[in-house]
């Protein structure tokens, strides 16, 4: 069962309505004798559990372009040295 305080003890009283939200976890505030609201605790998101690890080898292979081969490179390397 639920505590009942007026809007008034929660004004000027408040650790006492604390406690009765912690101890019952619910409170019914009443405006002129008339049950209006209802605190209650707080039981914030659920914990996200941990993401995970990230793979950066396997980002850099997905986004750097194929390295080139072995004809490819020795034929780059005969075009840069020019007329050497």
């Amino acid at each position: 069962m639920s505590a009942r305080v007026s809007i008034r003890d929660l004004r000027n009283r408040f650790p006492k309505v604390r406690a009765l939200v912690e101890s019952k976890g619910e409170v019914l505030l009443t405006d002129r004798g008339v049950a209006r609201y209802r605190l209650t605790l707080y039981a914030g998101p659920a914990a996200a559990s941990e993401p995970a690890p990230k793979d950066y080898l396997a980002r850099l292979k997905r986004l750097q372009p194929r390295p080139m081969g072995a004809a490819a490179s020795a034929a780059l390397d005969e075009e840069n040295r020019g007329g050497r």
